[in-house]
């Protein structure tokens, strides 16, 4: 069943095809667009109006607010010291590490193939990059682009008129 009985999805929220998507324990708002191969883990949080492209990986703990552009191929990570196992090779449990909160602001918009690591906020408004590793904070309306991620443009750069 790829999308689980506990999944919260709001009003007019579009998965073309629904059987080709991983969605569990998470929460949609109004019509997002959600694309194939898109996995959602157990206490992601996607808002309204959002579009998450093809073979996206949102984790636990990854909050992602309204109108928020996702790209192609972009993957959050949510533990800064990742293990498969214990000291003494017994596979880890859910107490023997922490989830790191993610949020990404309104209106953000992330490129293809852009890893977000764990404990970043990506501003209100900001662009990063395709194929940018962002390993710290992206202030609002910033464009950030690379590896690691650098600020290549300000607000005044690249703000859409209304």
């Amino acid at each position: 069943m790829p999308i689980g009985k506990d999944v919260q999805l709001g009003k007019d929220v579009r998965i073309h095809h629904p059987d080709l998507v991983n969605l569990y324990g998470c929460v949609v708002g109004d019509e997002t667009k959600i694309g194939t191969f898109v996995e959602i883990q157990a206490g992601g949080k996607v808002g309204a109006r959002c579009k998450i492209s093809s073979h996206s990986f949102i984790c636990e703990g990854v909050t992602i607010e309204d109108e928020v552009f996702i790209g192609h191929g972009v993957m959050f990570t949510n533990d800064k010291f990742p293990r498969a196992t214990l000291a003494n090779g017994e596979l880890q449990g859910p107490d023997d590490w922490k989830v790191e909160p993610t949020r990404v602001g309104r209106g953000a918009s992330i490129g293809s193939n852009a890893t977000i690591l764990c404990g970043i906020t990506v501003g209100e408004g900001a662009i990063v990059g395709a194929g940018a590793v962002v390993t710290r904070d992206v202030p609002p309306h910033a464009v950030v682009a690379g590896v690691p991620a650098r600020i290549v443009a300000g607000k005044e750069q690249h703000r859409h008129s209304a």
